[in-house]
């Protein structure tokens, strides 16, 4: 990507943006940079660009500084209905995604991974197997640092293991992972597409540049992908818990592979530390993913035994009077609460809510029947949630986190898991998932000094 001497303006200045800018900076360009808000993260971020030599705008977008510009680089949370993109269209100026920028200037092979539910775990295992196995491996992205911000360590023999959101698909125009892997898709984000349609849509478009040089995994056990493989210009391999794949499944309590139709044995369940049964999709995908890089049986097989997990994802983080407290506080998706319930032995006492995405939590209506004797509520989609669910099982409204977690403990007697997994995204209360986690842990930990 040739920017030399172009006038670039980044739109969005957390961490996508900010090394976005920096990017186009170092390559040439003359870099702006505007974001919505007056935050002391976007004042530093706007300290850091100016001290090289880039120019800053904060607090509002003004239609001056986006005219001129040779090409819009846009952050993943910016929205399409944002008026500095509409400036953008007004001007007839180039709009593309940070990750397309960074797609620009990689030279190593991308394995994007995407999907409404496991892709931070993926990513992350699947680049410890990489590095584990001697493999000289990136792993960034949508985790948490941008592709742009990695560019200088990636080199021709690099695996880039880059985390994807339906957000960063939006705007791509050649992005063209090597390998693509598509975990699930289900409802999310309805608060920013019109539709489910127009939101698998923009997944899809993870593989939409590929060819037959390239590869695309996908999960058989999702019916709404199992037909990917007609579309597909690459070639596709599968992972499935329930059938025998070309690519890795589960037979028994052994997983196996074979991308090239030579069936290895990797590992068996019992090598797992993760819990729950959606953590066995998500290392089918790793597994596969490690053997078409190159690593062998033994080597995976140490990653997937010495592999914790992720914090906030299905984490045990104290027991009170026999009763285990588990934060899933990533569990963002009615579809990953789902999954979540699915994964408790004994009888539940659910704490959810949060910001509402407008999902359709009715869908869990089954499940928690079966499983949750009682349903805590916190947050903004606390009414819509009780409505979806009320006869369910019993439903309890509270203020906050540490009076649910109270509420939880006098619910839960002997012979309950109680559960954070929210069904919603967090910032109605918190800064991020992370933090409603950390807060989930501190008043389960008051909680447990009350009643030693």
């Amino acid at each position: 990507m040739d920017l030399k001497n172009k006038l670039v303006t980044v739109i969005g200045l957390g961490n996508s943006g900010v090394n976005a800018a920096i990017l186009a900076r170092e390559a040439g360009a003359s870099v702006r940079g505007t974001d919505l808000h007056d935050t002391p993260s976007i004042r530093d971020a706007k300290k850091l660009l100016e001290g090289k030599g880039i120019n800053v705008e904060i607090g509002g977008h003004t239609k001056g500084f986006i005219r001129g510009s040779g090409l819009v680089v846009v952050s993943p949370g910016v929205e399409a209905g944002s008026p500095a993109l509409r400036w953008a269209g007004e001007f007839k100026i180039p709009v593309i995604g940070e990750m397309e920028l960074g797609f620009g200037f990689c030279k190593g092979r991308i394995i994007a991974i995407t999907g409404t539910n496991g892709k931070s775990t993926v990513t992350t295992l699947a680049g410890e197997i990489l590095k584990d196995g001697g493999v000289d491996a990136v792993v960034c992205g949508n985790i948490g640092n941008s592709l742009c911000g990695e560019i200088p360590r990636i080199k021709y023999n690099t695996w880039v293991l880059l985390e994807v959101s339906s957000f960063q698909l939006e705007r791509i125009e050649d992005f063209k992972p090597h390998i693509a892997v598509i975990l699930n898709v289900t409802d999310d984000h309805m608060d920013r597409y019109r539709s489910f349609n127009e939101y698998i849509n923009e997944k899809l478009k993870i593989f939409a540049n590929q060819d037959k040089g390239d590869i695309l995994i996908v999960n058989y056990d999702d019916k709404k992908l199992r037909g990917l493989a007609g579309k597909a210009k690459s070639k596709v391999l599968f992972f499935s818990r329930f059938e025998k794949t070309l690519g890795a499944c589960l037979e028994g309590n052994q997983i196996w592979c074979g991308p090239d139709g030579r069936a290895r044995k990797i590992c068996g369940i019992d090598d797992m530390r993760l819990k729950g049964l959606h953590n066995v999709e998500n290392v089918l995908a790793c597994c596969l993913i490690g053997v078409i890089a190159g690593v062998k049986e033994g080597s995976i097989r140490d990653t997937v035994r010495n592999f914790k997990g992720l914090s906030h994802r299905f984490q045990a983080v104290g027991f009170i009077d026999g009763v285990e407290y588990i934060d899933d506080s990533k569990g963002t998706t009615v579809d990953s609460t789902c999954r979540a319930l699915e994964s408790c032995a004994g009888p539940v006492i659910l704490i959810a809510g949060g910001k509402d995405k407008h999902s359709d939590y009715s869908v869990a209506r089954d499940i928690v029947a079966r499983k949750v004797r009682d349903l805590v509520l916190i947050g903004e989609a606390k009414g819509a949630i009780k409505k979806a669910l009320e006869g369910a099982c019993a439903v309890h409204e509270v203020k906050d986190m540490f009076e649910a977690v109270v509420a939880a403990h006098k619910l839960a007697g002997t012979d309950c898991v109680v559960l954070l997994s929210p069904m919603c995204s967090s910032f109605d209360m918190f800064k991020d998932y992370r933090q409603r986690g950390e807060v989930f842990r501190e008043a389960v930990e008051r909680l447990s000094k009350t009643y030693v």
